[in-house]
């Protein structure tokens, strides 16, 4: 997988993929992350990629020239055959979850926009972006932190990225329920106790367990998730 992301603060992300999972998985060839400064394609002497919006308001817009040259170096370096699918990191995007993740993780590339100031003006997003896409209703400062969300969670589905490859299929989600309790040693910490059932060497009874387990957690905490499942596995 190559991530392409556009920016104005490159070592936000150069700094945040060199950690943890995604460092070893850059090491082992298996992603790659090309952090592409928007401000090196604008055409103003000051370097300016920003300007004030039509018809009034506070802030200011990121200029279309820059973003669209930017996207089009990317698009180019990579295929002048196919379009690469841009992700526009937005709150007014379709929300980011695991299906989405799971559908992205079976691109080669993805090139993801990252907005500051006001936004970007209307007309290059016309022109670039595939995908809105947004990792909650709330907003932040720019759209390099919600890229990083995305990228971590895409890069988990992605074969060798996490060393027990099982691990990625039955974490919160993948089934439409949130993970079931888990447990190491000691078997006893502070009075409480290890659920015997773990301890008992039963597979069939400690999926059992771990299944019921989802479902109270989903119902108590997630009582939305349980809902649409429930509805997926109803029995008419």
């Amino acid at each position: 997988m190559n991530y392409h992301v556009m920016t104005l603060f490159p070592e936000m992300i150069d700094s945040a993929v060199n950690c943890s999972i995604l460092g070893k998985a850059i090491e082992r060839n298996l992603i790659n992350v090309n952090a592409v400064n928007i401000r090196d394609y604008t055409l103003d002497k000051h370097k300016k990629v920003d300007d004030y919006t039509y018809g009034g308001g506070a802030g200011m817009l990121m200029a279309p020239q820059p973003v669209y040259d930017c996207h089009k170096a990317i698009s180019e370096s990579i295929s002048r055959n196919r379009k690469v699918r841009t992700i526009y990191v937005t709150p007014q995007g379709k929300v980011f979850d695991q299906d989405l993740a799971k559908e992205l993780s079976n691109e080669e590339d993805l090139i993801f926009l990252c907005g500051h100031y006001e936004g970007i003006d209307e007309r290059v997003l016309e022109e670039v972006v595939t995908d809105y896409v947004s990792i909650g209703d709330y907003v932040l400062t720019g759209g390099e932190l919600p890229s990083l969300v995305m990228m971590d969670c895409i890069s988990r589905l992605i074969p060798g990225v996490l060393s027990n490859e099982e691990s990625a299929q039955t974490e919160s989600f993948d089934d439409g329920l949130l993970e079931y309790p888990q447990y190491t040693r000691p078997e006893i910490w502070m009075d409480k106790r290890v659920p015997e059932v773990l301890l008992s060497g039963h597979h069939a009874n400690i999926e059992k367990w771990r299944h019921e387990m989802s479902l109270e957690r989903t119902k108590q905490r997630r009582p939305d998730l349980y809902e649409i499942y429930a509805f997926k596995n109803r029995k008419d």
